[in-house]
């Protein structure tokens, strides 16, 4: 496949002419604020979001949300702490660089928020230097929500939401590589909605794309030890989709 990446900061492509989702109102710009203390949190951040976010609130569990730790939430703020997976946690597990990576999660969530995708709001970021580098934090609504990664038995009710949704992000060019089965939750009205945009990027948009996106639900739900039956669900929309492309 040919993967052409592009910094989403120079360019979101337009929607499809096939988009599903009804648009919402854009988000007001974040102001960037610096120099702030978010409390328990410590001091000498740099924040960008809305000019009213409120972090005040004491911490509270999230309950059954997965994540590398400590994720939590404020009030109606959800807080994501950046941290790296894989084998370079153990050596580094939460400096980056310098702020462009939750910068692009911002204008990727942002987009897709305005978009009117299914996924919770996106209220911005948050870093500080930390070593050599910086430390992050990411932040959006809290929605009251249920893993499906603890709901395996609504699979087939949730099944056409899902093959819209990535049917959608496959033809608009957009690859989240870590869109895994733990990120995606069902909400108190039944409507799927899917997190987590980091490392996001556009690429070439199509078939292709929607089968990494089937692979990588795969090797997810393997590992959560889902039954076969929902794993031969998701394997079954590649199979619905080649179908359609040929139509």
């Amino acid at each position: 496949m040919n993967i052409n990446r592009t910094k989403l900061s120079d360019h979101i492509p337009n929607l499809p002419d096939t988009w599903p989702f009804q648009p919402r109102m854009a988000l007001c710009p974040w102001i960037r604020t610096e120099a702030i203390s978010l409390g328990d949190l410590g001091a000498n951040w740099t924040r960008m979001g809305p000019s009213d976010l409120d972090l005040s609130l004491d911490p509270a569990s999230l309950g059954e949300a997965f994540g590398r730790g400590g994720v939590h939430r404020r009030g109606d703020v959800v807080l994501r702490p950046y941290r790296r997976g894989g084998a370079i946690r153990h050596v580094n597990e939460r400096i980056y660089l310098n702020s462009d990576r939750f910068q692009a999660e911002g204008d990727l969530h942002r987009a897709l928020w305005e978009s009117g995708f299914p996924t919770v709001e996106p209220l911005g970021f948050a870093f500080r230097p930390r070593s050599w580098g910086v430390e992050g934090i990411y932040f959006t609504r809290h929605v009251k929500a249920l893993p499906w990664a603890r709901a395996f038995n609504r699979t087939g009710e949730l099944l056409p939401q899902l093959k819209t949704l990535l049917e959608a992000l496959s033809e608009w060019g957009l690859h989240a590589p870590d869109l895994n089965a733990t990120n995606f939750i069902i909400d108190e009205s039944g409507s799927l909605l899917a997190l987590d945009w980091d490392r996001g990027t556009w690429i070439e948009p199509g078939k292709d794309l929607h089968e990494l996106y089937l692979r990588r639900l795969d090797r997810s739900l393997f590992r959560l030890n889902a039954p076969m039956g929902i794993r031969a669900m998701i394997r079954n929309l590649g199979c619905q989709q080649s179908t359609r492309s040929l139509l």
